[in-house]
């Protein structure tokens, strides 16, 4: 059930990542995936972040079961870790091709998923697994409450 708000509670989602080769993290994310920087930062003793615009966040919780499934339609296996981020693209294909080529590795092509979208697996810079998907169109049929991304 969903507890109404009359005024949002959250106003934004930020994922803090550490990366220690931070330069390839940012070159991945931002040039590749194509992530706009928002903002820099430098500290003391080398500390540095920078914060990349991701447009809308979710974020989704999914029981056992769930991760389950999802890793078996979008791989065939189960090999995701506790947490994977998903980014929406245009172009599933295209994005797979031109963050392999940045240096992620493909864990699964581009796969058709039951809720009508193009859904790829790869391990990427910063040990982070990650979903790239395109949507399709309209799901038939999708499980009440699941928005379609994973």
């Amino acid at each position: 059930m969903v507890a109404e708000h009359p005024v949002p509670v959250v106003r934004q989602l930020r994922l803090v990542v550490e990366a220690a080769d931070h330069e390839a993290a940012v070159a991945f994310y931002r040039d590749a995936l194509g992530l706009p920087e928002e903002a820099a930062f430098t500290g003391d003793g080398d500390a540095r972040v920078v914060i990349l615009d991701a447009g809308r966040a979710t974020l989704e919780i999914a029981n056992p079961a769930q991760k389950r499934m999802i890793d078996e339609v979008e791989v065939g296996r189960q090999v995701a870790p506790r947490i994977r981020v998903a980014f929406e693209v245009d172009d599933a294909r295209a994005a797979t091709a031109r963050l392999v080529a940045a240096g992620a590795s493909e864990i699964a092509p581009p796969t058709r998923t039951p809720w009508q979208s193009l859904n790829s697996r790869l391990d990427a810079p910063a040990d982070l697994q990650i979903t790239v998907f395109e949507e399709l169109g309209t799901p038939a049929a999708v499980d009440p409450g699941h928005d379609g991304d994973v």
